[in-house]
């Protein structure tokens, strides 16, 4: 299994062999150390937990993979290969408080024909008979701040000397938040 953290640092482009451009995400994926594991006979489940800095994070892992790995043994970036299909997980930009046409995309009402102060409201918001908003009415709130996971992400290239990897297209999050990265 190969998993690190790293930072998100810019978005550039490469360009492909054939002279194609490919957008490119920069992940600063320092060395990372394994704290501490989780065995099934003590907590419950297997896992491994790794630390950079002050941040820890836990990766879940399945039986009998535990055997590759030990206590106080760096992961790299140098595990990774150009080409590797990887999961990634971090958390979204935030964008505070938005109204439903930005949350939902609400197409908002007419322009004309007597609409007045109303172009981006949500409409009706439930039945006639129940005298309460239903939960789970998508309504005006918080938007982004949440942990998104993207699959199939291709590794375009490795660089060990500087732990960095370049991943295709764009990464959730904003520049400087941490990105888990599993193989």
């Amino acid at each position: 299994m190969k998993f690190i953290l790293g930072k998100k640092r810019e978005m550039t482009q490469m360009f492909r062999e054939d002279g194609k451009v490919e957008p490119v995400t920069l992940i600063l994926a320092e060395p990372v150390e394994i704290s501490l594991m989780r065995t099934k006979e003590k907590d419950g489940y297997t896992a491994l937990q790794v630390r950079r800095g002050s941040v820890r994070r836990e990766v879940r892992l399945k039986n009998g993979a535990m055997d590759a790995f030990a206590i106080g043994a760096p992961l790299t970036v140098s595990q990774f290969a150009a080409g590797d299909r990887v999961t990634i997980a971090s958390i979204s930009k935030s964008k505070g408080f938005q109204g439903g046409v930005k949350r939902h995309g609400f197409h908002g009402a007419a322009n004309t024909h007597g609409v007045k102060h109303a172009h981006r409201q949500p409409g009706s918001i439930g039945a006639g008979g129940v005298q309460r908003v239903l939960k789970g009415q998508r309504m005006a709130g918080r938007m982004g701040g949440d942990r998104v996971t993207m699959r199939g992400v291709r590794v375009i290239h490795v660089y060990p000397d500087k732990n960095l990897i370049a991943l295709k297209g764009g990464i959730p999050g904003h520049r400087g938040s941490i990105i888990e990265i599993k193989g």
